[in-house]
C-alpha cells in the first residue's frame, strides 16, 4: 500500500494519463451530411429506425420502412433540406447554429472555470456522433461529463433518446466517467426570459401587432401522451409561463403542435390546420414562435415558412411573421450557461 512518502511506480508503457476534467457535452438531434439521396436516406433510416421515435414492432415497420418510405423520402427530403443549405458551408443551418452555440458556451464556460472544463456537441444521429464524443472527452481527461440534451422540454423522442445514445456511449468506456444529464429546463426562468425577450424584440420591429402569437411545438402521438410522457404538459406550461411574462392575455397566444407523421392522431390542434382556422376567423395577422426548437433547422425554416404560411395565407392569412429561434444569441447562451452551472454544483462552483 502506498503512504504519502511513497511515489507510484508505472509500467514504462503504462498509458499517459491527463489532467482531469470536467466535460459539457451539448446534443441535439442531428442533421444529413448532405441533401442527395444517399446521405439522406442513411439520416432517415437511423432517425426513423429509432423506437423512441417509431415504436412499432421492428417485424411490422421495417419491411415498411425500407422498401417504401426510405425509397421515396430521401427525394422530398432532400429538397426541403437543399431549400434553406448552408452552401457556403457545405452544412445545414442546424449544424451550422449547433456550432456557433457550442463556440460561444465554450468561450463563457471558459472565463467561469477555465482549463477546468471542456466543451463540445454531438448529434443524436448523423455527424459528429455521440460516441466519438464521448471517446474524445474522456481522452482529454474528462473523468466526469454533464450531458445537456438541447430540448427545453422533455420527451422520450427528443431528450429520451439522447440520453439512451449516452448511455451507450458511456457502456463502450473502459474507465468510464461519472456522468450527469441535465433535465428538462422548460420552466427555467432564464430560459422564459430569453424566449420572452425575443418576442418582445421581434414585436417592437412591427409598425403594427399581430392579432395573436402561434406558439408552435413539434407534435407526438396522442398515445405517447396516455403512456406518460410528460411533453404535452411541458408545452402548456412553457406557454402559460411565457404569456405571464410577458403580461398578456389568455387570447394573445396560443398552443398548437406541427410535424404530424404517420395515420396515427397526434397531439391537437395541428399547426398547419389551426393556422388557416386563425384566418378564417379573421386574425389575418399572425406571427409564429417554435419554443421546442433551441435552433432554426428543416421543421422551423422549412416547414413553418412554408407549408404553415401557405396553409396560413391560402386561407385568407394576410401577415404572416416567424420569429426565429433563440439560436445563438446571447441571451439564450446566459440561459443555457445558468443551467449548467446549476447542474455543475459539487463538481464545479
Amino acid at each position: 500500500m502506498l503512504d504519502a512518502k511513497t511515489k507510484a511506480t508505472y509500467p514504462a508503457n503504462h498509458q499517459k494519463i491527463p489532467a482531469e476534467k470536467v466535460g459539457i457535452l451539448l446534443a441535439n438531434l442531428g442533421t444529413p451530411d448532405d441533401y442527395s439521396y444517399w446521405p439522406m436516406r442513411r439520416y432517415l433510416g437511423e432517425f426513423l429506425s429509432d423506437q423512441r421515435v417509431i415504436d412499432y414492432p421492428k417485424w411490422k415497420w421495417q419491411p415498411l420502412l425500407q422498401l417504401i418510405i426510405l425509397t421515396k423520402r430521401p427525394f422530398s427530403s432532400g429538397a426541403a433540406y437543399k431549400s434553406i443549405w448552408n452552401h457556403d458551408k457545405g452544412e445545414s443551418p442546424l449544424m451550422t447554429i449547433t456550432k456557433d452555440q457550442t463556440a460561444k458556451m465554450a468561450a463563457t464556460m471558459q472565463e467561469r472555470y477555465g482549463d477546468q472544463v471542456m466543451v463540445d456537441f454531438c448529434m443524436r444521429y448523423g455527424n459528429p456522433s455521440t460516441q466519438s464524443k464521448v471517446r474524445a472527452m474522456v481522452d482529454a481527461g474528462c473523468t466526469k461529463i454533464l450531458f445537456l440534451p438541447l430540448y427545453p422540454q422533455y420527451a422520450g423522442a427528443t431528450s429520451g433518446t439522447a440520453n439512451d445514445e449516452f448511455f451507450r456511449a458511456l457502456m463502450k468506456e473502459t474507465w468510464q466517467p461519472a456522468a450527469r444529464t441535465v433535465p428538462a429546463y422548460f420552466d427555467h426562468p432564464s430560459y422564459i426570459d430569453a424566449l420572452a425577450g425575443s418576442i418582445s424584440e421581434a414585436y417592437s420591429k412591427m409598425e403594427k401587432h399581430p392579432d395573436i402569437l402561434v406558439c408552435s411545438y413539434h407534435g407526438m402521438p396522442e398515445r405517447y401522451l396516455q403512456q406518460g410522457d410528460p411533453y404535452h404538459c411541458h408545452c402548456q406550461k412553457t406557454t402559460r409561463l411565457l404569456r405571464e411574462r410577458l403580461g398578456w392575455d389568455d387570447t394573445d397566444l396560443v398552443t398548437t403542435f406541427q410535424s404530424k407523421f404517420g395515420p396515427e392522431e397526434w397531439l391537437k390542434p395541428y399547426t398547419v390546420d389551426h393556422v388557416a382556422d386563425l384566418a378564417k376567423q379573421g386574425k389575418k395577422s399572425i406571427a409564429v414562435v417554435a419554443p421546442a426548437f433551441s435552433a432554426d433547422c428543416i421543421e422551423t425554416l422549412e416547414e413553418i415558412n412554408d407549408e404553415i404560411r401557405e396553409s396560413f395565407e391560402h386561407a385568407g392569412g394576410e401577415s404572416f411573421t416567424y420569429i426565429p429561434c433563440l439560436n445563438d444569441d446571447d441571451a439564450h447562451i446566459a440561459a443555457l450557461a445558468k443551467v449548467i452551472e446549476e447542474n455543475l454544483q459539487g463538481w464545479l462552483d
